[in-house]
C-alpha cells in the first residue's frame, strides 16, 4: 500500500524524520481506509500567518487554524467529473500550520509528532469524505481518527 504524497514545507520547520514518520502514518491510515495504491495527495506545512490568509480567502474565517483540507473529489457547481481507468485517484490538499501544531501539542501535553500526526490523519479523513458538521458525524470522524492513531501506536 503506497500513497503518492507531495510534501511542501513552507514553514521550514519540518525534519526528514518527521516527514518519514508522517508518510508511514498516512500510508497506514490509507490502508485502514482501503484507499487504492498510488492515490495522490499533497501535504503542505505553513506558518500561522500563511494559514490565516488561506482561511480568510477560502473559508471566510479571519483567523489562523490548525489544518485545512481541500478535497479534489468534491464536485463544485458547474464542474465536470473526469474519469478514466488509467488516471490515479487524486484526493486533494492538506495544509497544516506548524506554529499552531506546536502550541496545541504543548497545550494537550503530548509530542509534536502526535499533534502533527493527528492533524494529518484529520485532513486525510476529510479528503475521504468524513466531516464533523453535526454531533453524529463528529463522533464517527473523531472515533475513526482515534482508532487509526491508536492502532498505529501514536497515542497521547
Amino acid at each position: 500500500m503506497s500513497l503518492h504524497i507531495d510534501y511542501t514545507d513552507e514553514s521550514e520547520q519540518m525534519t526528514p524524520d518527521l516527514i518519514e514518520e508522517l508518510t508511514n502514518l498516512l500510508n497506514y491510515a490509507a490502508s485502514m481506509e482501503e484507499v487504492p495504491d498510488e492515490t495522490e495527495l499533497s501535504l503542505t506545512f505553513v506558518t500561522d500567518e500563511m494559514i490565516h490568509e488561506i482561511n480568510r480567502q477560502y473559508r471566510d474565517k479571519d483567523r489562523p487554524t490548525d489544518v485545512i483540507s481541500f478535497a479534489m473529489e468534491e464536485m463544485g457547481e458547474g464542474e465536470i467529473e473526469i474519469t478514466g481507468a488509467e488516471l490515479p485517484r487524486i484526493l486533494g490538499d492538506i495544509i497544516i500550520s506548524v506554529d499552531t501544531a506546536k502550541v496545541q501539542a504543548e497545550e494537550y501535553g503530548h509530542s509534536f509528532m502526535r499533534e502533527i500526526g493527528f492533524l494529518a490523519v484529520h485532513g486525510l479523513l476529510h479528503l475521504l469524505g468524513y466531516d464533523h458538521l453535526n454531533e453524529q458525524d463528529e463522533k464517527q470522524m473523531f472515533g475513526r481518527q482515534d482508532e487509526i492513531l491508536t492502532a498505529y501506536g501514536l497515542t497521547r
